[in-house]
C-alpha cells in the first residue's frame, strides 16, 4: 500500500497512463465517453507501419529465425495490427495470445507490443519446429497443436482453414 491506496490501483493508473501515452492523446472521459469505448475507437484505426510494431517484428523475427513477412501476415490476420485487440474467446494483443499461452511464454502484459510479438513469434517458432511446415504451424497457432495432431493435418474447421489460407496468401504477397 502506498499512501492508503492499494498497489493494484497504482498499477491500473500506471497502465492507463501508458495506454494514453501510446495513443498519443488524452482520453475524453470528461466529455462523457467511457475509457473502454475510447480505446475501441482509437484501436479501430491500427497502423501496420507503426515504428514500435515494425521494430518488435524485426527483433522477434531475428531472435526466432522467422521471416518478418510471416509475422506481419500473422499479425494482420490475428488483430489487423490492433495492439489492444481482444477476442470473445480471450485472446489478446497483436498476435492474439491466449492468457495461459502468454503466461507460459513469459508474457506478463499481452497488450505490450514487444512482449506480445516476442511471445507470438516464440509460439509460432515452436509450432514450426514441431510440425515442420508453415501451413501446419499456422493451423496449430489458430486451432491449437492438439487439433493438428488429432486430425493429422489442418483441422476441418472452416475458421482454421480460412485462417491458414489468408495468412499464407498475405505472406506470399509480401515476399
Amino acid at each position: 500500500m502506498t499512501g492508503g491506496i492499494p498497489d493494484s490501483v497504482h498499477a491500473v493508473r500506471a497502465r492507463i497512463a501508458q495506454i494514453k501515452a501510446a495513443l498519443g492523446r488524452e482520453c475524453p472521459i470528461a466529455s462523457g465517453a467511457s475509457f473502454a469505448s475510447y480505446l475501441r475507437r482509437a484501436a479501430s484505426r491500427p497502423a501496420p507501419d507503426d515504428p514500435e510494431i515494425a521494430s518488435a517484428i524485426e527483433e522477434s523475427a531475428a531472435r526466432c529465425n522467422l521471416d518478418p513477412a510471416l509475422l506481419r501476415a500473422v499479425i494482420h490476420a490475428e488483430s489487423g495490427f490492433n495492439r489492444f485487440a481482444a477476442s470473445p474467446k480471450g485472446a489478446q494483443g497483436l498476435m492474439q495470445l491466449m492468457p495461459r499461452t502468454a503466461t507460459a511464454l513469459g508474457v506478463s502484459d499481452p497488450f505490450d507490443v514487444r512482449q506480445n510479438v516476442a511471445g507470438g513469434a516464440a509460439y509460432l517458432r515452436q509450432q514450426l519446429d514441431r510440425f515442420g511446415s508453415i501451413d501446419l504451424a499456422l493451423a496449430a497457432y489458430n486451432a491449437g497443436p492438439g487439433a493438428v495432431v488429432r486430425y493429422n493435418g489442418i483441422p476441418p474447421f472452416p475458421e482454421t482453414q480460412n485462417y491458414v489460407g489468408r495468412v499464407i496468401a498475405a505472406y506470399e504477397d509480401a515476399r
